[in-house]
């Protein structure tokens, strides 16, 4: 099978642990990078550790004129887009809903779903005009199973989930493709950021068992990027062989 291989990539998050693993893949693959972080100093890091034509992005992905301003403010050749990752987002907390924090909820809101979408908007344009383009959203199985703790974080990737696939209807007959990417259990710093920095509670969330790296999502992500534009994954679930599916909770009365 003949494989493709997209000019420009478009990574949000670009300094995360998967935001490094995809750049490392397509800066392999010989393709233009536009790196999209918040972190200018991390950023910059990361540009000198690839070997790749690259272009950086800084925004805040929380913030829609942030973001629109970043993207206008590209170089021409960067603005034409072959393959957006959406990846910026993540958890923040594990408390049950009546003692989450509020503002935790804003936040993951307005990264995982509201920048998601606005980037995607400003991507598709160019897309739709070329009649080429592959919009890769980053979801979780947390918006496939719910889990107690999870409540805002897997509405939010259930919204990319389903987001994604009506952005598949939208697009028939524009030859621009769109994957929904949801990862399982993945060794990388979310727990840590999702926890605020304590070690300990990140650590006994991938304690004992087999996880999947960033590097296995990256494979992951390539594979669905790089077949021919004949064809479209329309989501690709992902968990370590050692995770499964848990039983309904039942409560018992005495």
């Amino acid at each position: 099978m003949e494989r493709y291989t997209p000019e420009t990539v478009l990574i949000t998050g670009a300094t995360s642990d998967f935001g490094r693993a995809f750049a490392t893949r397509f800066a392999a693959l010989g393709a233009h990078l536009v790196l999209c972080a918040r972190n200018e100093e991390k950023l910059e890091a990361l540009i000198k550790d690839l070997d790749a034509d690259t272009t950086p992005m800084i925004c805040d992905m929380a913030d829609s004129d942030s973001i629109c301003d970043a993207f206008a403010d590209l170089p021409s050749k960067a603005q034409n887009i072959d393959l957006l990752i959406n990846n910026a987002g993540g958890a923040l907390g594990l408390e049950p809903a009546y003692k989450a924090d509020l503002a935790d909820w804003e936040t993951m809101i307005d990264v995982n779903n509201k920048g998601l979408a606005v980037m995607t908007r400003l991507v598709l344009d160019g897309m739709v005009r070329r009649k080429r383009g592959h919009i890769m959203n980053i979801g979780s199985t947390a918006g496939n199973y719910p889990y107690p703790g999870g409540n805002v974080y897997c509405a939010v990737k259930a919204f990319t989930k389903h987001f994604s696939l009506a952005l598949r209807a939208d697009l028939s007959g524009t030859k621009v493709r769109v994957t929904n990417i949801e990862p399982g259990l993945v060794k990388t710093d979310f727990s840590l950021k999702r926890f605020k920095g304590d070690q300990d509670k990140a650590d006994a969330v991938y304690a004992n068992t087999d996880n999947i790296t960033a590097d296995d999502i990256a494979e992951s992500v390539t594979w669905a990027a790089t077949l021919p534009p004949r064809m479209n994954i329309n989501r690709l679930e992902v968990m370590p062989t050692a995770q499964s599916f848990g039983p309904l909770a039942v409560e018992r009365f005495d």
